[in-house]
């Protein structure tokens, strides 16, 4: 399942080069992340009444071209990757006219609130992972 998530960059979200600044690519990749979360039927309630959560335990980014104000964003979020306890979501940040500027790859870990220890990802999110057109 792929969940795209449109953005316009503000004035707010400049920095003193005149571009995108980078801690604000990191806040439109998360809010792909929440997006994707939500449509996959996983929402913070949901893992809240089971105890769960879920760690990010690797971010891998790269800056490819820059965002500038006015720019419509589309930010791609997909599951690449899913094992017993981890999982992989890829995001890709295109502006309107299909230039690559970003592409990250986030690990998380399914995570017991009451134990502090790593569980099994749970069915909801592994449904969502179809290995025959997904790499890592």
């Amino acid at each position: 399942m792929e969940i795209i998530t449109e953005i316009i960059v503000q004035q707010e979200d400049i920095d003193h080069l005149g571009h995108m600044n980078y801690m604000k690519y990191l806040t439109y990749l998360e809010k792909g992340v929440i997006e994707w979360y939500a449509k996959s039927g996983v929402g913070k309630e949901g893992l809240d009444k089971r105890n769960l959560g879920t760690v990010l335990i690797k971010f891998d980014v790269s800056y490819i071209h820059e965002a500038r104000l006015g720019d419509k964003l589309r930010i791609m979020t997909n599951l690449t990757y899913v094992g017993n306890k981890s999982f992989v979501l890829k995001q890709d940040i295109y502006n309107e006219n299909q230039e690559h500027l970003t592409d990250c790859k986030k690990t998380f870990v399914m995570f017991n609130l009451e134990t502090r220890k790593g569980v099994p990802v749970i069915e909801e999110i592994a449904q969502q992972f179809s290995p025959a057109d997904k790499t890592s």
